[in-house]
């Protein structure tokens, strides 16, 4: 692939991944849109490691509390830091499933501009009424085990591309009272687990298919995502400390009408 190729989805991977816009459907548009090859699914993967870089790095507060948790194992409810690794644990335990299933049975089948048109405006539309309806009384740290289960069990059907993972565990968090910061803070670290276990499947999936040769450009589009997704985050927070998901939703209605526009004809 081009340097210019791989920019574009690194970009558009860094800027999408932790917004409720779906990255995944954003990636699987770029050969419809552009002409390009598809880039598959081990770039995707790929920009997505970077991603968990940036995400790594905005949050490590929390993933330092997480470590020094275990650190100091004992009692779960009174200490912080293992109690949130065990609930992004539970979380984490339906995707990795569920997932497993998908990538090894449906591959790319569910990568089509139609597919990404309907999501993308169903789960839009979840979302905003999730943002505009429900009260918000929750933070992170009011997380349950219930709670992290009900996410995780959300984030399954971001599997199906344009749903947006970011976009389903968010609006369930929404749902459940939490403030929207914390929201996408619970979201981002529930990427955590995610990505890795995804990183994990692509790599054994790149060794068995002696894919090698693509290895390079996993490496430069994973940095470049790196540092979009680093911007892309700090920008999201600072939103969502005044204002709503709103322009996110619109921004899924007008993509989703003008992808099905585009696809039918």
């Amino acid at each position: 692939m081009t340097l210019v190729q791989l920019a574009v989805i690194a970009l558009i991977q860094g800027l999408t991944e932790f917004l409720p816009i779906s990255s995944s459907g954003h990636l699987i548009l770029i050969p419809s849109v552009t002409g390009w090859q598809d880039q598959g699914l081990v770039i995707d993967v790929a920009v997505h490691v970077g991603t968990l870089g940036a995400v790594m790095a905005y949050l490590w507060r929390d993933i330092w509390m997480m470590l020094k948790g275990m650190c100091r194992p004992g009692n779960v409810r009174r200490n912080p830091g293992l109690k949130m690794m065990a609930q992004l644990v539970v979380a984490t335990i339906p995707v990795v499933i569920v997932g497993g299933l998908v990538f090894n049975h449906l591959g790319d089948m569910l990568r089509s501009a139609v597919v990404v048109g309907w999501a993308t405006i169903g789960f839009g539309v979840l979302l905003y009424i999730a943002d505009r309806f429900t009260v918000t009384i929750n933070r992170v740290e009011h997380m349950t085990w219930g709670r992290a289960l009900i996410i995780g069990i959300a984030q399954v059907f971001a599997l199906i591309p344009g749903a947006s993972r970011a976009g389903t565990t968010i609006t369930m968090a929404r749902w459940l009272g939490f403030e929207r910061t914390e929201a996408a803070r619970f979201s981002m670290l529930m990427s955590i687990p995610a990505i890795l276990a995804a990183g994990a499947a692509a790599t054994l999936k790149l060794i068995e298919d002696d894919a090698q040769h693509v290895l390079a450009d996993a490496i430069v589009a994973g940095a470049m995502a790196f540092v979009a997704a680093f911007i892309a985050i700090i920008l999201m927070m600072s939103w969502l400390k005044t204002a709503s998901f709103t322009p996110f939703v619109i921004y899924r209605l007008l993509l989703g009408v003008a992808i099905l526009v585009w696809a039918y004809n």
